[in-house]
């Protein structure tokens, strides 16, 4: 861990307690309107280096870890969502086996489209639709994650998913608040809850309201989320307006599967502080003279190499806006060929926020433990103060 957080903080440190070794930091040029070129000598000094003594998964595993990404209703237990449908005669699980299941959200998760990602998450908010359901899966949520050594975590979900039986949104994240608080007592998470609304739906302003009057209760910020082609964030302007109003914080789904317009309006127009998952921002970044390092891998930084940052890009990195990355998602979904190819290595090398993250530990079938392992092994990553 990087930094200390409090009770309904914001979080905004780099938070993952892992790092590339490398000695000096890279030149920040902030506000020259032009793009920025690294200096070789530093670019080749921040580079990694595939250490044959990295940290073990023992090591991996007992390292406290800050957790800014990662959905309720993507990280529900098979065998919670098969007791619940057997409670209310829910029919429609492909699969009363608990392994079954679990295989079945993640090879329908791993279809490398963000949209066929989304297809999996019916069956489980249809398993969230009564306060004691909700209560249960967030309860769990936070005994998972304290388990796996999270010691702080922001957890998001969208109320508007869990009123078809009757709850208010209001409800809705009572339960949620509440099942997050039980499942904590006695660890040693601090958990709290960021309430998202749907990008392809029309109640945002409605979701704001929610998130505002439970700032007080454990409720640290807004964000939106779902389809990204063809619904901006500038299509929610007014509820982010009303959250930046009263002075709350924004965290918005951005750059996953489209490009830099949408990053750019999320954090001009809409007041992010930081981006969720963030991918594309390599699409400003221009990288020449690295070394090819065969099928499958990224390229290695050599004395020849040479970046050059486009004006968005150099935003985001000269005001240190933290990228809440997660790389096996990004797999899943298309915004990374491979965690071998994921762009958090070079965005780390360059000196951006990175924040490494789970997303959607039932459909990608992963833990804070295992990504931090897949860097450590497919990127050279190392555990750090």
């Amino acid at each position: 861990m990087v930094s200390a957080v409090t009770p309904l903080s914001f979080a905004v440190s780099i938070g993952h307690g892992i790092t590339r070794p490398g000695p000096g930091d890279m030149a920040l040029t902030a506000g020259t309107g032009t793009p920025s070129k690294f200096d070789r000598d530093l670019l080749l000094r921040g580079a990694r280096r595939l250490d044959p003594s990295r940290p073990s998964p023992e090591a991996v595993a007992a390292a406290p870890k800050v957790l800014l990404h990662d959905h309720l209703d993507g990280g529900a237990r098979p065998s919670t969502l098969i007791e619940l449908a057997d409670e209310i005669g829910y029919g429609d699980l492909p699969s009363t086996d608990v392994d079954e299941l679990a295989a079945w959200f993640h090879q329908g998760a791993d279809r490398r489209d963000l949209a066929l990602y989304l297809e999996t998450f019916g069956h489980v908010v249809a398993l969230m639709q009564r306060r004691s359901s909700i209560v249960r899966i967030a309860r769990e949520c936070a005994e998972d994650l304290a388990t796996d050594g999270v010691v702080y975590a922001e957890v998001r979900m969208a109320p508007e998913l869990c009123v078809e039986g009757g709850l208010s949104m209001d409800e809705a994240t009572d339960a949620m608040l509440e099942g997050l608080a039980e499942g904590a007592a006695g660890t040693d998470l601090t958990v709290r809850l960021l309430c998202t609304a749907m990008r392809t739906a029309a109640r945002s302003v409605d979701v704001a309201r929610v998130a505002l009057d439970h700032r007080d209760d454990g409720v640290v910020g807004f964000d939106i989320a779902g389809k990204e082609a063809g619904y901006p964030p500038t299509r929610h302007l007014d509820a982010f307006q009303q959250v930046m109003r009263e002075d709350f914080h924004i965290t918005i789904h951005a750059g996953e599967a489209f490009g830099l317009p949408s990053i750019a309006e999320a954090l001009h127009y809409c007041g992010a502080e930081r981006l969720g998952h963030g991918v594309r921002i390599v699409d400003d970044i221009e990288l020449t003279g690295t070394e090819d390092r065969g099928p499958g891998r990224e390229p290695a930084i050599t004395e020849s190499s040479d970046v050059t940052l486009g004006r968005t890009a150099a935003f985001v990195r000269d005001t240190r806006v933290p990228l809440e990355m997660c790389p096996s998602s990004n797999v899943h979904t298309g915004a990374a060929a491979s965690i071998a190819e994921h762009p958090i290595g070079l965005l780390t090398d360059l000196r951006f926020r990175v924040t490494v993250n789970t997303d959607n530990r039932l459909m990608s079938n992963t833990t804070m433990s295992k990504e931090f392992g897949l860097l450590v092994d497919e990127l050279g990553f190392d555990l750090g103060g």
